[in-house]
């Protein structure tokens, strides 16, 4: 194959844009010459990279929108691809699309492609993200959007030079019961909130945990045979080169693994934080550290750990203390008794707001079902119970279907905004990596991202290490 020009890897970017936060629901850049917009009536070419599981749920999604097409799919496991073809046979349409192993080329070769949907390992996100929308592809990319602040920064940069549309995929945002929680936050209703709580059950595979992946505590020693359906230097990409060990890594526990994912933090926080982020326009975050962790290992994530995020004021808005707990970890049952009143536990997965008027608990991983209750009162209620909360307006619009996909193509045909373009995805996630470095350095760390320096020399050489030979951006 040709392969694209190696592109100097670019310096972070400074200023306020990035270190701003997320200031309001939408966030896409600005049209530029390159981006293609198509309009009524045309069809949008889609290449996808990573066609199986959440993979093939996203693309199936944007083709049943209409006014899609599948142009080119490409996937590291030729099974993926093999299935991908039995759907078409399984839905009596005509597979027209053109397949690929390696993204890099499938880019480079499919001159006409409007939009390209990413849903890889974490190490895989930016890399290709970057090459698609250098090209003027709107980019469809799966939560966390990327593994490193340096990848976010980066990302963030040419999304803005080629004008395109983004979304990460944290589909809860398109959920009625998401934006209405953000409406019940943003109203002033719990008062000053200083305090946030988020909690998951990741990364362990257990009872009521079927999504996880068994924890690893080390990198797996000696090699197998790569299985001839697997192109395992492609699934490697950006990162260092390490033998292929069987079910190690391929398909879901890479997320244990430093080089490629970002644990049970970056699996989930997307997810979990959202509602938060949204409601309480967090932004800059200030400062982590690891308050309890079960071991520091070289290659991979904690079993367990809570991590504290404070994150700025916002004008007269007081700074807030976010706590992120996984592996079963919870925050201590005696700080909401509401919760334990109404509900008579704390629930498996959530995230708890406290503010001095009142309290609100989120009890799903999307930010969907939340309670509320004022101060003095002694049992929370639904949202659309809470004689407060019904007097709070409707002040944002709603998605279509409840669909992120779907508003990913609108937005590709110029209809609407994305709500989680780079304006929201990007903070987001950085202060989210921000927490993962705490779970791999010791210690307070202080962050300034205006500068996007902490004052750790550890925690600095992690964020942004360098993409293999070859597969520079």
């Amino acid at each position: 194959m040709t392969r694209q020009s190696a592109v100097s890897r670019r310096t972070f970017l400074r200023g306020s844009a990035l270190a701003a936060g997320a200031l309001a629901m939408y966030g896409c850049a600005s049209t530029g010459p390159s981006a293609r917009f198509r309009k009524a009536g045309e069809v949008l070419n889609l290449g996808v990279i990573g066609v199986g599981g959440q993979g093939r749920t996203n693309w199936t999604a944007m083709l049943e929108c209409g006014g899609t097409r599948i142009a080119a799919l490409c996937d590291v496991d030729a099974t993926a691809l093999a299935d991908a073809a039995a759907w078409y046979a399984e839905k009596g349409r005509k597979a027209d699309f053109a397949t690929y192993a390696d993204y890099r080329a499938m880019l480079e070769t499919e001159t006409t492609l409007d939009a390209v949907v990413v849903s890889t390992p974490d190490h895989t996100h930016a890399r290709a993200a970057i090459q698609a929308m250098r090209r003027g592809c709107h980019v469809y990319v799966e939560k966390p959007l990327v593994r490193t602040i340096g990848e976010a920064r980066r990302f963030a940069g040419v999304a803005r030079e080629a004008g395109v549309v983004t979304q990460m995929g944290n589909h809860g945002s398109a959920m009625d019961g998401t934006r209405r929680g953000i409406e019940i936050l943003r109203s002033g209703l719990l008062g000053n909130v200083t305090e946030v709580h988020v909690w998951t059950n990741r990364p362990e595979i257990s009872p009521g945990n079927p999504w996880g992946w068994k924890q690893p505590l080390k990198r797996p020693e000696g090699s197998d045979p790569v299985p001839p359906e697997l192109s395992w230097d492609l699934w490697l990409g950006t990162a260092p080169a390490r033998p292929f060990r069987k079910g190690a890594y391929h398909r879901i526990a890479w997320r244990a693994f430093h080089d490629f994912g970002t644990g049970a933090f970056g699996d989930m926080a997307c997810h979990t934080m959202n509602l938060a982020f949204r409601g309480l326009d967090l932004g800059t975050v200030l400062s982590a550290e690891a308050v309890e962790i079960s071991e520091r290992y070289d290659d991979t994530y904690p079993q367990y750990s809570t991590v504290r995020l404070t994150y700025a004021a916002r004008g007269a808005r007081p700074p807030v203390d976010l706590v992120w707990y996984d592996g079963y970890r919870k925050p201590a049952a005696e700080i909401m008794p509401q919760v334990l009143a109404t509900l008579g536990q704390v629930p498996t997965t959530g995230c708890y707001i406290v503010g001095d008027r009142g309290a609100l608990v989120n009890t799903d991983d999307y930010g969907q079902v939340s309670y509320l209750a004022l101060k003095g009162e002694a049992k929370m209620m639904a949202l659309s119970k809470h004689a407060a909360c019904v007097a709070v307006p409707v002040s944002l619009p709603r998605a279509a279907d409840q669909n992120q996909r779907r508003e990913f193509v609108d937005a590709c045909f110029g209809r609407v905004r994305t709500t989680s373009g780079i304006d929201h995805s990007i903070p987001l996630v950085e202060s989210m990596l921000v927490g993962c470095i705490a779970q791999r350095v010791p210690g307070r760390l202080a962050w300034d991202a205006a500068a996007g320096r902490f004052d750790n020399a550890q925690a600095n050489a992690l964020l942004d290490p360098p993409a293999r030979t070859g597969w520079e951006y």
